[in-house]
């Protein structure tokens, strides 16, 4: 094997630079990586809400007194504002991937388009989460 000269670069220092981008790099408040932040919340969010709907018509299933526990919780503070939380969290979900919908076709993709679609999916989100409290 040919022997390198003292000048070249060694390639196997792990901490010369990251691989990937690092969440150091990125600017935690741009509407975009909040948009994807947000993507991915409110997809392990979606989660509860499916959770204690199933715990719900399970103890419905089970017994009378079983369902009256799980309904006082249903019904309770907690219950409004984790369902209230998931249907956000479907809104937002929703938005979002029409979102990225639009992108894979290869339109929005500028910069201040992107961050308007960004704003769309929150605030959009967030009134047709009210709206639809409103009707129900």
């Amino acid at each position: 094997m040919a022997e390198t000269t003292g000048s070249a670069k060694r390639v196997d220092r792990p901490h010369e630079r990251p691989l990937s981008p690092h969440i150091q790099i990125y600017n935690m408040y741009q509407i975009n990586s909040v948009s994807s932040i947000l993507t991915r919340i409110t997809g392990h969010a979606l989660m509860a809400g499916v959770i204690l709907g199933v715990w719900w018509l399970l103890a419905a299933a089970v017994s009378d007194r079983y369902f009256a526990v799980a309904n006082a919780v249903v019904t309770s503070w907690f219950g409004k504002l984790v369902f209230t939380g998931s249907l956000w969290s479907v809104w937002y979900h929703y938005l979002a991937g029409l979102r990225h919908l639009y992108f894979d076709a290869g339109h929005g993709l500028e910069m201040q388009m992107a961050e308007r679609l960004g704003w769309a999916c929150v605030i959009g989100s967030v009134l047709l989460t009210l709206l639809t409290i409103a009707i129900v």
